[in-house]
């Protein structure tokens, strides 16, 4: 079969032609027609299209590759279903089964498994009737964070200590009904350094940043005031990086490692971040071109 293009890149319906701008956006549309470009430059035939458009013909792309898809946490059911049959239709980069491995956190146990260090972490499966004030003492913490095990951009993320225990009993049980969730020990590196975010594409690191949030919060988000800052790793930590990315069951083509030093000061996975993460190319455009490259490479 001709295809009409050789790849698109997946946004949501907030970023496909906004009708206001905000420095929010404008720097999202600016990574985007970074990484259009350096495809151009390989020769490829690009477009740009919301996953939920259906009225895109998605057999007339060869690859789908996912960028600011930042609703699928909000519609989960949708977009498994999205996924599924649009999967039959065009190939997607990162791979079809790393998605669906990587959405979950219960991806930690894997890792962890091949020897990549994450948070502590205890996950809370669907539908368990959760005593919480039992499990916040489990931790034998001051301070813990309880969240969804699908999720994003902090939905449904709560400071868990002994004095919000019992306001958040019900709320968690309630939502406990329809998804798991996971706990974990509060890490003071996110407020005392911040959270690091590397790179790695094609197994090999590119470039990173510091995320940092504001002055009595945790979120490092820039939707919650967080702020962005350059950083040179060291050789231990790009190794950590790059391992993290060769642990998973198939080589990504690109991703995001995100870890501090944890409690304990030793490396740790926040999160693993393999379907849609931010890349910052504008900070960097260099790994834009060898993002280009590798797909190039499977046109």
């Amino acid at each position: 079969m001709k295809h009409t293009f050789d790849i698109v890149l997946l946004t949501e319906d907030r970023f496909y032609n906004p009708p206001v701008l905000t420095n929010y956006i404008n720097n999202i549309l600016l990574d985007d027609q970074i990484l259009k470009t350096a495809f151009e430059k390989q020769g490829l035939r690009v477009t740009r299209k919301s996953w939920s458009d259906s009225s895109f013909d998605w057999s007339t792309v060869r690859f789908a590759i996912f960028r600011t898809i930042w609703d699928y946490f909000v519609r989960f059911d949708e977009f498994k279903i999205w996924l599924d049959t649009t999967s039959q239709k065009t190939q997607f980069i990162n791979s079809l089964p790393l998605v669906k491995w990587n959405m979950d956190k219960h991806y930690f146990i894997d890792l962890n498994n091949k020897g990549i260090h994450t948070v502590a972490t205890q996950f809370i499966e669907i539908g368990n009737n959760v005593n919480l004030k039992a499990l916040f003492e489990q931790q034998n913490e001051e301070l813990c964070v309880i969240k969804p095990a699908v999720s994003g951009a902090t939905r449904h993320t709560y400071k868990l200590n002994k004095n919000s225990v019992a306001e958040l009993e019900p709320i968690i049980n309630k939502l406990i009904q329809t998804e798991a969730f996971l706990i974990q020990p509060f890490q003071k590196e996110i407020i005392e350094k911040g959270e690091v975010a590397m790179m790695v594409i094609g197994g090999k690191f590119t470039h990173a940043v510091l995320k940092k949030s504001k002055p009595g919060d945790f979120r490092v988000q820039d939707d919650f005031g967080g702020t962005l800052h350059d950083y040179n790793p060291t050789a231990e930590e790009i190794h950590f990086a790059e391992a993290a990315v060769k642990a998973c069951f198939e080589l990504p083509l690109y991703g995001r490692v995100d870890f501090i030093r944890d409690n304990t000061s030793a490396l740790a996975i926040m999160e693993l971040e393999i379907i849609e993460p931010e890349l910052w190319f504008r900070r960097f455009p260099a790994a834009a071109d060898k993002l280009a490259i590798e797909i190039s490479r499977l046109a």
